[in-house]
């Protein structure tokens, strides 16, 4: 007979064996293993405001383990902020840095951190000359070094180890689009932050492949100085943002505006391979899009024949479990608009709502390069293609009611591209029958192309699409499941693509981009990774667990905007201890293991509100 001490022994040692199992299964049962969650949830525990109201003074943060500091870009000052996070309930300034010492005149456009050493990025005044790169020590904020990079140097990032940064140098062009740097990326060696030296990854390659590129789908189409044509590759690409291999060996740029991505070896500092991303037919079922913001209703619905352009801002890597590098992008979208667009070579204007560009009679004032297309036709116009924009009313000759306000009236797209053309690229022209006429002064748009993709997306290392979102972020913010406000308690569709510079208003976004995703961050706990994706205008952070690349799962919104009602102004700023968190800029995941109360946090920076919100990842098992 077993005693009943050994029988107990026995049931112990069991559940101990099942135990065991168990902690294994979800990661753990090894002090260097850290946990799989089975859940994840947001909660806003601190937060810091600079007090200063819609003019950017919280945009990019990064995070120093050892210091326990934070690093904020205040574009409204030009300088750096330092937070003291050793409490994260309660962040505190407690120091600056200042570009100018580095660079006179200069401005703090990014930050990145790693292993004790701070590196911001300084645009020169004026943006087109070449900025500079310096490296701070993060204890006590020392001037370790600094070097010239390219013009406009924005975000920045180091290498795995810690030995390099690579600077995005976006080269956007002057107002008056007379002076139009090249676009390249800096590779900084600073594994002697006292001498950092500098190699830089061009694209003068590519200018003789330009054809190709435009065939392939990268769009090129800045104009030259005169206006008479448009810019070389190099001038016209502009390096927004970059994700590096956990490797170390390859980094990829996104160029927003040009609907690409280049991809960089970082050991020879070349650009390998520049690739268009292409389109997302808003056609498709699961590509729905509200695409007005004037018809008071919540309407999400295909529209044939209109395609987004992903124009990417943010962009992460990530291993996934099949041992394969992907990356993930927010894709939030942006237009080419500078100074004087009725002057042809005073600026430039490539955004058009619909039904300004697709008119019975001509072109109110069109952009000066749109009448400079028309190579002297009197009174030019566009119409849209009866074959593909039927569904909306377009007939021959006439666009009708897909020119109104609760159709497609109200979108924004670009007129740069979807027209019909001759064989060697010049405009196919129309007479205002509908008919192909040479001798006609109207374009025919077969396809209309709008920003962004309202959506995120995953890649693999070559560039294809693995996954997208579709329009699953708008769907969502017009459930009933969807909630704001620090408690959860606010409907998301009362305000449903709202702006984040005004009073919230219901559709107010819809068509311009709609929420709007653009910082993004990822992070892995345990044996899942993590997508964290603010939207810039709607507001908030989604979260999406992206463990597995070809289908990611939505797991948790936080949206901390407290004031729906007040009419915000930078002349009578709100309460900013009251209003909440408005237009998440930058984004930074701090692991565990590095947090200063052992907990995962998020860091955000807010560019309208000026704050920076210390989220806690709350994670169950």
């Amino acid at each position: 007979m077993t005693s009943f001490f050994t029988s107990s022994r026995r049931n112990l040692f069991c559940l101990s064996l099942v135990a065991a199992a168990a902690l294994s299964a979800c990661g753990g049962g090894d002090d260097d293993v850290e946990p799989t969650p089975s859940t994840l949830k947001l909660e806003k525990i601190g937060g810091y405001s600079s007090g200063t109201f819609l003019k950017s003074a919280a945009e990019i943060p990064a995070f120093d383990a050892a210091s326990k500091r934070a690093f904020v870009v205040n574009a409204q000052s030009g300088k750096l902020d330092v937070l003291d996070l050793s409490d994260p309930k309660k962040p505190k300034k407690v120091g600056e840095v200042n570009g100018t010492s580095v660079l006179l005149n200069g401005e703090v456009n990014s930050v990145a951190v790693k292993d004790g050493l701070v590196a911001i990025a300084i645009q020169a005044k004026p943006k087109t000359d070449t900025g500079r790169i310096a490296i701070y020590q993060a204890s006590d904020l020392k001037l370790l070094g600094s070097a010239t990079v390219g013009a406009l140097p924005d975000m920045l990032t180091f290498t795995p180890d810690g030995k390099t940064v690579l600077v995005a140098n976006e080269a956007e062009p002057s107002d008056d689009y007379q002076v139009d740097p090249e676009g390249s990326i800096s590779i900084v060696d600073v594994s002697n932050p006292a001498s950092p030296s500098v190699r830089t990854a061009d694209f003068k390659a590519f200018n003789s492949q330009k054809a190709d590129l435009l065939k392939a789908g990268v769009r090129i189409f800045g104009p030259t100085a005169d206006g008479s044509g448009t810019a070389d590759v190099a001038n016209d690409l502009e390096p927004e943002y970059i994700a590096i291999a956990p490797d170390g060996k390859t980094a990829w740029v996104t160029l927003q505006e040009n609907n690409a991505l280049a991809i960089v070896d970082i050991a020879s500092a070349k650009v390998t391979k520049i690739v268009p991303l292409g389109y997302k037919d808003h056609g498709q079922a699961g590509n729905e899009l509200d695409f007005s913001d004037k018809d008071a209703a919540i309407k999400t619905t295909t529209a044939p024949n209109v395609l987004g352009m992903y124009q990417p801002d943010s962009i992460a890597a990530y291993k996934a479990q099949d041992g394969a590098t992907y990356l993930v992008t927010a894709n939030e979208g942006d237009a080419r608009e500078w100074g004087d667009s009725t002057v042809l070579n005073k600026g430039y204007l490539e955004e058009m709502r619909v039904k300004d560009l697709a008119k019975v009679s001509a072109f109110g004032t069109p952009p000066a390069h749109l009448t400079k297309l028309a190579n002297g036709k009197s009174t030019p116009g566009a119409l849209l293609n009866p074959a593909n924009f039927a569904w909306c009313g377009a007939v021959a000759g006439d666009p009708k009611t897909c020119r109104d306000d609760d159709k497609l009236g109200r979108l924004k797209v670009t007129w740069t591209q979807g027209y019909q053309t001759n064989p060697d690229g010049s405009p196919k022209w129309y007479n205002t029958a509908g008919v192909a006429d040479s001798a006609g002064n109207r374009l025919m748009y077969d396809k209309l192309y709008t920003y962004g993709g309202r959506s995120i997306s995953i890649w693999d290392a070559q560039g294809k699409q693995v996954w997208d979102s579709g329009a699953a972020i708008e769907q969502f913010l017009a459930s009933d499941e969807c909630k704001l406000g620090a408690k959860r308690d606010l409907a998301c569709k009362t305000y449903f693509n709202t702006g984040h510079d005004a009073t919230a208003a219901l559709d107010a976004r819809s068509s311009a981009k709609g929420p709007e995703p653009e910082g993004l961050a990822v992070g892995t706990i345990g044996n899942k990774s993590f997508a964290f994706v603010g939207l810039e205008r709607m507001g908030g952070v989604l979260v999406f667990d992206i463990t597995d690349p070809k289908a990611p799962q939505r797991v948790d919104y936080i949206n901390t905007r407290e004031d729906w009602t007040a009419s915000f102004s930078d002349k009578t700023p709100p309460d900013l201890s009251k209003v909440g968190d408005l237009g998440p800029e930058g984004l930074a995941f701090i692991p565990a293991k590095q947090s200063p109360n052992s907990k995962p946090l998020l860091l955000v920076g807010n560019e309208v509100s000026g704050s920076t919100a210390v989220i806690q990842l709350n994670l169950g098992y």
